[in-house]
């Protein structure tokens, strides 16, 4: 789970965020399309299991990419009367069915190459492991940039695409490596193929259960990082008339936040003042915290203790 991300400066709108989000999507959805394309290519002229292991991944890549760009123009519409709290959880919903489609197709993939260590194999050319090799480096750019944005929106999908980027990087270097420097193992070496390609599975298995952890917590409405709340209390704190913030509760939603905040007032202001406080508070967290969707105000009255 994301503990906190860098304050950006100056802090990004609610339409940036969805622009840059959906601009790393797009970018992330052109290049896997480009690399499925590659890899089973090379795979099927090679015959190499882990380069196809490797293409099959990319197309979880693809699908996870149209999703998250999907889930991004669904989670950007308004509330309507069947949605008042708007559509931000598309996002995390996208995000766990990817997360669970990565984890069963690498599982059965790692059983598919399993089998194979019991039948006949062939060595493969080492012209698999260049392939292999370029895409690893394109990959480990796309982290790069990726990582970047997510760290700039605080986007927890954002980053764990990023962290896919990266992790797609090392596993065809994996791949690449052992294709390589298949020839030094001799009368061993027709098993590397399909023990890079197990071992790639067995790694997206990993990275995916990792994955559908972080989303499964968004989707419970976690309590939001420790730095957002500090930062919630203080701006609500700093309101005229505000006495203390006795409770502060923010949960994310895909890219956008919904707080409730408890504060106290002097207990002989009228109704209407207590309004217009609770009023000035919720303005005050939504002009500093744009990512903010809504905040709920309750307002308490302070009651201070009688030592006699």
């Amino acid at each position: 789970m994301i503990e906190s991300f860098p304050t950006p400066d100056p802090e990004p709108t609610r339409d940036s965020v969805y622009d840059d989000a959906n601009r790393a999507a797009v970018w992330g959805l052109s290049v896997n399309v480009g690399l499925v394309g590659i890899k089973v290519l090379g795979g099927i002229l090679t015959g190499s299991a882990a380069l196809l292991a490797d293409g099959v991944n990319s197309i979880g890549d693809v699908a996870s990419a149209l999703a998250v760009r999907v889930a991004l123009h669904i989670a950007r519409q308004d509330e309507d009367e069947d949605h008042p709290y708007g559509h931000t959880k598309a996002e995390s919903i996208a995000g766990l069915s990817v997360a669970v489609a990565i984890v069963l197709s690498a599982a059965f993939l790692a059983l598919e190459n399993s089998i194979l260590l019991t039948r006949p194999l062939s060595i493969v050319t080492p012209f698999a492991g260049f392939v292999a090799l370029i895409s690893s480096i394109i990959k480990e750019v796309m982290f790069h940039y990726v990582n970047r944005v997510a760290n700039r929106l605080r986007s927890a999908s954002l980053l764990a695409s990023a962290l896919d980027h990266r992790s797609d990087a090392i596993g065809s270097f994996v791949v690449a490596i052992a294709l390589l420097c298949s020839p030094l193992f001799g009368d061993y070496s027709i098993y590397v193929d399909p023990i890079a390609a197990i071992a790639v599975c067995l790694y997206l298995i990993v990275v995916g259960s990792k994955a559908l952890v972080t989303v499964s917590r968004e989707l419970m409405d976690q309590q939001a990082d420790p730095a957002l709340i500090a930062r919630v209390r203080s701006i609500a704190g700093a309101v005229p008339c505000v006495a203390n913030v006795e409770k502060v509760r923010v949960r994310k939603s895909g890219l956008e936040y919904f707080a409730e905040v408890h504060v106290q007032v002097e207990g002989h202001l009228t109704v209407n003042e207590g309004h217009r406080i609770g009023h000035r508070v919720k303005d005050e967290l939504m002009s500093a915290i744009p990512r903010l969707r809504d905040v709920h105000i309750h307002i308490e009255p302070d009651e201070p203790s009688r030592d006699d």
